[in-house]
């Protein structure tokens, strides 16, 4: 006899009681109410541990689900999100197991991404074109720490009380550590310098600079010198520029300037000195507690070792080959050779460079550590290239 479907729980109850008068088998009675024998046995235990209320019709979901995350682990993750609102899933899973390693087991990153989903902890972001560039990127060559730092201005904006703001940063391109964010007085070379040599003081030297095309990294004398560049080369640092135009060359640089702006200048802090401390506390938690996923979700401190480049403030005089010609630039950046005055820029006034014969017409200009330009020797004018080269 098929159950009735208007009063399932009278038809299990009926069940129980034909059971319980010790009459029937369970094979023979299951065939009898039309169920199977694992059903019956169902119905008597819930019976037996419950009473009546356990034959009623109650939610088909599963009683126990293994894959639920359980309601400390997603208190952990919306703690965690909550602290660093820019951490993404991945990120945020590194930071808690690094934090918590008594806990076994941890959700997957699309579980934690449907968690802060539902706690309005993710906004939809407007989908950007992504621009394709033609050629590889200039950092793919970063292969250890101090080879290659990136610098730039932030971007200015104005502080609580009236104040431009105008953050001078600093990486790593290899561990992505983060030297220096410090708002400068001004953006020029003298400025700028202060800060380096407090960061070269610091860490050492690297290798090669990479910046934009701005002021005072660039500028449209030969090889892009400024007071600044020169001031690197004489160092022994190669300046690096990227083209014109293609931020994403220095992508990993201006990635971190958006985190940066999100943690320190939305909104900006009451005066300089408050945005500062600001921008400290940032560096400190950017490099040492943000798991980094390019660094195979180690910090970014983990990763980086100081430079055995050691910074000595007074530079010795530059030396060059004995089969160079030797020139010292005019105070209006020129120098004479046979009939011609040849431009050099005023960035080298006053400083000593070298010519080496190429061929009968041609002369290679050599400043410090890199070559500049070629002379061409008949019309005294230069080919200047885009960024020094270093020396052979």
């Amino acid at each position: 006899m098929p159950w009735k479907e208007t009063n399932v729980q009278e038809e299990r109850m009926k069940f129980i009681v034909a059971w319980n008068t010790g009459d029937w088998k369970m094979a023979d009675l299951c065939r009898e109410f039309g169920i199977s024998r694992k059903t019956g046995y169902k119905y008597l235990e819930r019976y037996r541990e419950v009473g009546i209320e356990g034959l009623k019709d109650g939610s088909h979901a599963a009683h126990h689900q293994p894959n639920k995350t359980r309601p400390l682990i997603v208190e952990l993750i919306v703690e965690e999100r909550e602290r660093h609102p820019s951490w993404g899933p991945e990120t945020l899973l590194a930071r808690l197991a690094g934090r918590y390693p008594q806990v076994k087991s941890w959700p997957a990153i699309s579980t934690v991404g449907e968690i802060l989903k539902r706690e309005g902890l993710i906004k939809k972001k407007r989908r950007r074109r992504r621009v394709n560039p033609s050629r590889p990127l200039p950092l793919a060559h970063v292969e250890w720490p101090n080879q290659v730092w990136c610098t730039d201005f932030k971007g200015h904006f104005t502080v609580g009380n009236g104040r431009r703001c105008d953050p001078l940063t600093i990486t790593d391109a290899h561990t992505r550590f983060l030297l220096e964010c410090r708002a400068l007085q001004k953006t020029d070379s003298a400025h700028v310098r202060k800060a380096f040599e407090r960061v070269f003081s610091e860490f050492g030297m690297p290798d090669t600079i990479r910046s934009d095309n701005g002021s005072p990294f660039a500028s449209r004398g030969i090889a892009g010198l400024t007071p600044l560049a020169v001031w690197w080369l004489k160092l022994g640092i190669i300046p690096e520029r990227i083209e014109p135009g293609k931020p994403y060359q220095n992508g990993r640089h201006e990635r971190m300037h958006l985190t940066l702006k999100q943690h320190t200048a939305l909104p900006p802090r009451s005066s300089l000195k408050a945005q500062q401390e600001a921008f400290d506390r940032f560096r400190a938690e950017y490099n040492g507690v943000r798991p980094h996923h390019a660094l195979g979700l180690e910090t970014p401190a983990s990763q980086y070792r100081q430079s055995n480049r050691e910074y000595v403030a007074r530079i010795r005089p530059l030396e060059y080959m004995t089969d160079r010609e030797i020139f010292v630039v005019s105070d209006e950046g020129s120098i004479r050779y046979g009939v011609n005055r040849v431009g050099v820029g005023i960035s080298l006034a006053g400083e000593t460079i070298a010519l080496q014969e190429i061929s009968e017409r041609h002369r290679r200009i050599e400043f410090a550590c890199a070559v500049i330009g070629i002379l061409d020797t008949y019309t005294g004018k230069v080919l200047a290239f885009k960024n020094p080269i270093p020396k052979d």
